[in-house]
């Protein structure tokens, strides 16, 4: 277990699972941005900015290009998490390296990729395939989990 712990698996996966985790946090911060340049807010007292009452009941509203960012960081949420768990799994059944870091780069990449493809709207099938990379990649992941750890 010492030297799974200290293993080159486990840290490219503490790398790629911080650039992912990384990744996602800072989708909080783009969602307050297009909220603030959108003027598009979800509480009152977000719109205190506003002059009138007439401009700060304008600001409460839904803005397509706000929750296309919020979609896309839930949609983070859902895949990176499980990600780092059955990655941090993965990386513990003692994977060969090269064959560990192909899966914590296609993720990675897959993840990227969705982003942009959903934030700047790029047509089908390009934010479902990078989605399904991503995702096939985990379940590899979480497949070899299973088979090293099950015995029947």
């Amino acid at each position: 277990m010492a030297n799974l712990i200290e293993g080159e698996v486990l840290q490219a996966f503490a790398t790629y699972a911080t650039i992912v985790v990384l990744k996602m946090l800072l989708m909080a911060p783009m969602t307050g941005y297009t909220r603030f340049t959108r003027k598009a807010f979800a509480n009152p007292e977000d719109t205190a900015h506003g002059k009138t009452p007439e401009d700060k009941k304008k600001m409460l509203r839904v803005d397509p290009d706000v929750e296309r960012v919020r979609r896309c960081h839930q949609n983070d949420l859902e895949n990176i998490i499980p990600f780092v768990i059955i990655g941090l799994l993965y990386a513990l059944t003692g994977p060969d390296l090269s064959t560990a870091l192909l899966h914590f780069r296609v993720f990675v990449g897959s993840r990227f990729c969705h982003t942009v493809a959903y934030v700047f709207t790029l047509p089908q099938p390009s934010r479902g395939a990078s989605w399904m990379v991503g995702l096939i990649s985990t379940l590899s992941m979480a497949y070899r989990v299973l088979s090293t750890v099950l015995v029947l």
